[in-house]
């Protein structure tokens, strides 16, 4: 009888494998991961201020490379 696993490290352990739920426990941490800059709340009065803050967030999450560029 064979086992087929979603979830698995490949052999020389350099890399795990997800294909089913990733849990991640409260109090549990996650190292590695990129960061963005932090983004200042808007304080836009009018919605051409609020597309620059909103561009600004949108080029901060690209340069931390957490959205792809165009």
């Amino acid at each position: 009888m064979s086992y087929n696993s979603k979830n698995y490290m490949q052999q020389g352990a350099e890399k795990w494998v997800i294909g089913g739920t990733l849990e991640i426990l409260p109090g549990a941490t996650v190292t590695g991961l990129p960061v963005a800059e932090n983004q200042t709340n808007s304080v836009a009065t009018d919605v051409a201020g609020l597309v620059t803050d909103f561009n600004a967030l949108l080029a901060k999450l690209k340069a931390a490379g957490l959205m792809e560029a165009e």
